[in-house]
Order: C-alpha cells, then structure tokens, then sequence
C-alpha cells in the first residue's frame, strides 16, 4: 500500500451544525500537504459534507489545520450522524460523507447526485477509534463485562446493576439495586452499527437482530448523536451507553472480555484490530471497506472498534469539487492529519500500509 499526500479541502455542511470554519486561524500545519510553502495556496472554494458525529473533535483540528493552509478554502462540517450523512451525500447536498459504517449494497447500486453519471462511491477509512462503554453508577468505578451481558442489558434483559450476571463478573464491586438504564441512539448512527455488529457477533444467541444503523429494540433511552448519549449518562441516575472514546472525558468507562481477559480501549488495540482484518469482499478493488474481526481472542486487541469512513465519488460532475475533496480527503488520511486526529481525538492513526491504500485511491479523484 503505497501512500501520498495531498492538500485538503472542505466538507459539506447540512445545516450550520459545527462552524468549523472559524477555527482555521491561528493553527499551524507541518505535512507537505499542509503547511503554506512560499507559493501560495491557489485552492479556492467551499466544501461541504456531513455524517459521523464520532468525527467532531478530529474534524475541528483537520478544518482548521487545513484551512491555515488554504486560506481561500472554506470547509463545514455537519456532526449529523453516519446515516444522515450517507443520505445528503447520496442526494447531493454534501461533496463527502462521513459515516462510522461502509455503504450498503443497495446504496452502492443507486445514484450518487455529485458524481459524474454511470460512475460510483467508495469507502475510505479516515478515522479508527474504540467504542466506549461508558457508565455512571454510584459507588462504581471499575465494571467488567462479557459480551453476552452487555448485550442482555441493552436488549433490556437485564434491568439492575446488582443483577447475579453482573455480580459475577465483578466480585469486588459493591453494586447497587438500582435500575439500569441503557443509553442507545435514537438516530440512525454508525456508531451504533458498529455496536451491534460486536455483539452480534460475539454473543449471537442474545444479540440476534442484524447489525444496523437503527437500534434494534425498544428498550432503554434514546438520545441524539454522540453528545446526546454522554449527555444522558453524564446526568442520569445508574446509566450506561455507548459512544466514540473521545467523548468518554470522566465517566466510568466498562472494561470488555477478550479471550479470558477483561480489556480497556487503547488505540493501539483498535489499530491492531483494523490491521488484523481484511476488506469486505465483493467490492470494487478501489473500495476499502473493512470486515472487522469481532471474535478476536487476542487480548492486545479491543474489537469493540469503528472505522470511519470518508465516503467520496471517484469522479465528480464538478470538477472543482472533486479536487477540493481530494486535497482535504487526503489530508486526512496524511501522516499528518492522522497524527493531528489521534492528538485532538485520541483516534488510533491508519497504519502506513492502510494510509498508503487510501492514499492510491485519493489520488485516482476525478
């Protein structure tokens, strides 16, 4: 996988969600990409996408990062969700998507309204992090649980934190009587795909409804985005959720049992997850679509993992707006943007044998 580099430009905004653009000022950038070299920027334009809230806090650094850069770029950002996302840039409000699951089959086989007719979309992961499972509990701060658990409790099989299931996978915790109540999605996420892909994979016989963007159950607490999620636990009384790690800040954050042992994200576990892991077969040979390996046993990996993707056109109807996504796209999946997502967002940066893939394909934008 043989990567390049290229400049960066702008994403679509659906609504006015993050004004990422005022945050380009003052911030400098080192990648030959980047950084202002003694020729001016000649990219001009405004870029627009939206999608993966899970990408909010490296898409601030990435906007701003670029847009020092080029300073005549102007690009926004709209934290809808992955579903939302994946459905502006298939009706042509957005230049990209992002979007914490690949797209479909039956999305593949429609029409893109950005790109040229008769041509397609691709796949290409920007962004790696672990799925946190985080909690708010009185009187606990450490909790251990197996697959089959963490799915009987957002199922809503399990309802109080001092239920026998729990108790024996945490023996020296003191926990409480209280209900539980579990914080999912109520808008179609990525993030919650990615969830349910886990734990249908690992606990099959509890988790049976196929992974997708929509929670599955009418159980628990649905909240908006990722914000919502950690909003709820944050200020509910014996809550639990999911959400991108980044957004974890000071709850309680679940450990998860791989193989015999009981396992904290680390990026560098999601990152030997994603490396572990090969493509999803039956696609183009420029789609890079990553079938996760969710049954791991090796205890060096987290695979409550998601790859976000920047789902782009390979040629667009408008020729500037093709190369504004190649310069930012590229960007992004740059040494140096993945160094500045991992610092801003505690992402786990592409591998350079995956930077290099995305790299070939970027570079192939019409």
């Amino acid at each position: 996988m043989n990567i390049k580099r290229f400049g960066r430009p702008a994403v679509v905004a659906v609504a006015a969600a993050i004004a990422l653009t005022s945050c380009a000022a003052n911030e400098g950038a080192t990648s030959p990409a980047a950084e202002p070299s003694e020729e001016t920027s000649t990219l001009s334009g405004t870029l627009n996408a939206a999608g993966a809230s899970s990408q909010g806090a490296a898409q601030e650094a990435w906007v701003a990062s670029f847009q020092t850069a080029n300073p005549d770029v102007t690009i926004n950002y709209d934290p809808s969700g992955s579903g939302a996302g994946r459905e502006t840039f298939i009706a042509g409000g957005a230049a990209f998507a992002g979007s914490d699951s690949y797209l479909k089959d039956e999305e593949l086989a429609g029409e893109f309204a950005m790109c040229v007719p008769g041509t397609s979309a691709v796949d290409l992961p920007v962004y790696i992090s672990p799925i946190a499972v985080i909690f708010n509990v009185e009187g606990v701060d450490e909790l251990n649980l197996d697959a089959d658990t963490l799915a009987k409790i957002f199922k809503g099989d399990i309802t109080v934190w001092n239920d026998p299931a729990i108790a024996a996978l945490n023996a020296d915790a003191k926990l409480p009587a209280t209900n539980i109540t579990a914080v999912h999605r109520s808008d179609d996420s990525g993030t919650t795909k990615n969830f349910a892909d886990y734990l249908n994979q690992v606990a099959p016989s509890v988790w049976t409804e196929k992974p997708a963007d929509a929670f599955p159950f009418q159980t628990g607490e649905g909240a908006q985005g990722t914000s919502g999620v950690v909003d709820a636990v944050t200020n509910g009384v014996g809550t639990i959720g999911y959400a991108d790690a980044s957004r974890a800040g000071d709850l309680g954050v679940a450990k998860i049992k791989v193989g015999d042992e009981f396992v904290a994200y680390t990026a560098e576990a999601a990152a030997a997850v994603v490396d572990g892991s090969p493509l999803v077969e039956g696609r183009a040979d420029n789609d890079l679509a990553i079938a996760l390996d969710r049954k791991t046993t090796d205890p060096t990996h987290y695979p409550l993992v998601l790859v976000s993707y920047a789902i782009v056109c390979t040629e667009y109807a408008d020729a500037e707006q093709g190369e504004l996504v190649k310069n930012y796209v590229g960007f992004m999946a740059s040494e140096e943007g993945q160094t500045e997502a991992a610092a801003s967002a505690g992402a786990a940066p592409l591998s350079s044998e995956l930077q290099a893939k995305v790299a070939e394909v970027v570079a192939s934008i019409k």
